[in-house]
């Protein structure tokens, strides 16, 4: 019998490494160099020793990105940057397994690609800038590769439109929100017409024909993922941009999300997070089954172990909804649940739609439903017209409902959004002041939160190596905490099955961030 030949992409840089691991699992497999340049390697499997050599490339993939070739195929390459929310984390997936089918093969090397993605946020002026300046050094590149594709995609994309070429000549292609499922053909018509394609269509409702798109088994190596269930807005916030970027509210058919789920669970996830702008809202407009029995159904998928999801708006929040945290166990005992501001002259200058009082209300109940649930909000620190008294408002509400941890930002214009032609802008340095303190008792208020399970044994799913000591695990507690704990004894392989196993963990240390421990 003849022996098997595998075919990969590696970082050229990593062949060295690979060739080490490949010899020191004694025969399972050798290694040979197709093109050193292009990182294309093969392993030859010798009969009989196939689930070896599944354990080796599955243990090898924790430190190195192993992507599949086709018969010794030289891919064309795609290095794709992302930049902003979970979604855009999830489309990233998404356009990178559309592209597959176009020939291309991720690489985390922008000098070494044919194509680059650049998936871009525009919620917050910071993010903004980002995308501004990554774009601005690849201007170099290009005019030293004409061959180059470059591809802008997005929140930026969909809100600049063809001003985007016309700022970046050098951008190819320039394709909006709903418009990821066609951006295969529009690199192809770039690359084939040599003009600049724009696409920044936005229908009512948003196609979702390219979500779902399961990797191939060789490439599912997370016990997590993300699954997207809607997109859109339709609560315009005076400061958000995302109705007038991302569209209306759209809700994807419970059948394809179950279906996306299922098929996740049977390549290895064990915890999933439904993701959409405002969840809370799911199925409303299109007359379908609300969010708690979406959550019902996903939490009845065997193999899914927990369940979460962002993001939530407190108006929509259900009764219905809260209950769910105590009646279905697999719902992780977090929830992210925004709040922007502790002032009800600002609540309303805002379009939030519920008072200081109906937030706490329903921090209440959830409490009551699910005891020891950690709460997380965000929060905007120089929205105009934002008094001292205002803000002192909202440092209040932090201490008294006790985040667990809080994201905050200084209010910047976002247009079209209607807060950008309020009056009365907060000064830079005074929003930036007041960021400052609202920052440093979210912190406070987090090291408190996570010294109380010091001396606690706590369940964690484990998720992979840790990044700062591949000799420990990481993984996260109900309650989203990360916990670093060191490798049980074992071959390598052995640990490596852990991925996707819940361990409980005795906490030994807080961190400013994490948890120290050991495996009981």
């Amino acid at each position: 019998m003849r022996s098997i030949n595998r075919d990969f992409h590696v970082d050229p840089a990593e062949i060295h490494f690979v060739r080490f691991v490949v010899e020191a699992w004694d025969g399972v497999a050798s290694l040979s160099t197709l093109d050193e340049e292009e990182g294309l390697i093969r392993l030859s499997i010798p009969p009989g020793r196939e689930e070896e050599a599944e354990r080796m490339t599955e243990a090898l993939s924790f430190d190195v990105a192993l992507r599949p070739a086709v018969d010794g195929r030289k891919h064309r390459l795609v290095h794709i940057k992302t930049l902003g929310c979970q979604m855009n984390v999830y489309e990233s997936l998404q356009m990178a397994r559309i592209l597959a089918a176009h020939g291309y093969a991720e690489t985390p090397s922008v000098r070494r690609a044919h194509l680059i993605v650049v998936n871009t946020c525009a919620v917050r002026e910071k993010a903004e800038q980002k995308v501004a300046s990554f774009l601005g050094r690849l201007a170099a590149q290009k005019a030293e590769n004409p061959e180059l594709v470059i591809a802008v995609g997005g929140c930026v994309a969909q809100s600049m439109g063809r001003r985007l070429v016309e700022r970046m000549p050098f951008v190819d292609v320039v394709f909006g929100t709903h418009a990821v499922g066609r951006l295969g053909e529009h690199v192809e018509r770039a690359r084939r017409e040599k003009r600049p394609v724009v696409d920044v269509l936005m229908g009512e409702r948003c196609d979702f024909s390219g979500a779902g798109r399961l990797p191939r088994k060789e490439e599912a190596r997370s016990a997590t993922a993300f699954v997207t269930i809607m997109q859109g807005c339709d609560n315009f916030c005076t400061y958000c941009v995302v109705p007038h970027v991302r569209g209306r509210e759209t809700s994807r058919p419970p059948e394809d999300v179950i279906a996306e789920v299922e098929g996740l669970a049977a390549r290895g996830v064990r915890e999933v997070t439904l993701l959409g702008q405002n969840v809370n809202s799911y199925g409303r407009k299109e007359g379908m089954a609300g969010f708690a029995e979406l959550l019902r159904r996903v939490a009845a998928v065997p193999g899914i172990l927990r369940v979460r999801f962002t993001t939530s708006h407190p108006r929509d929040l259900s009764e219905e909804l809260i209950a769910a945290f105590g009646e279905i166990e697999k719902i992780c005992p977090h929830l992210h649940l925004p709040v922007q501001s502790g002032s009800d002259r600002i609540l309303k200058k805002m379009n939030r739609g519920y008072t200081r009082a109906e937030y706490l209300k329903k921090v209440e109940r959830l409490r009551a439903a699910r005891p020891g649930i950690s709460l997380t909000s965000d929060f905007i620190a120089g929205f105009p017209g934002e008094t001292e008294e205002d803000f002192e408002a909202t440092l209040s509400l932090i201490r008294e409902v006790r985040f667990d941890g809080l994201f905050g930002f200084r209010y910047s214009d976002r247009p079209p959004a209607a807060a950008a032609r309020f009056s009365g802008k907060v000064a830079p340095g005074v929003a930036g002041e007041r960021l400052a303190r609202l920052l440093d008792l979210g912190g406070e208020l987090a090291g408190e939160a996570y010294g109380r399970l010091v001396g606690k044994t706590v369940e964690v799913l484990v998720e992979g190596p840790a990044k700062a000591d591949r000799a420990q695990l990481s993984g996260r507690t109900g309650c989203h905490k990360i916990v670093n704990f060191p490798l049980p004894p074992g071959p390598a392989a052995e640990a490596a099955s852990l991925m996707g196993t819940l361990m409980r963990v005795f906490i030994e240390r807080a961190l400013a961030h994490s948890l120290l421990g050991r495996a009981e």
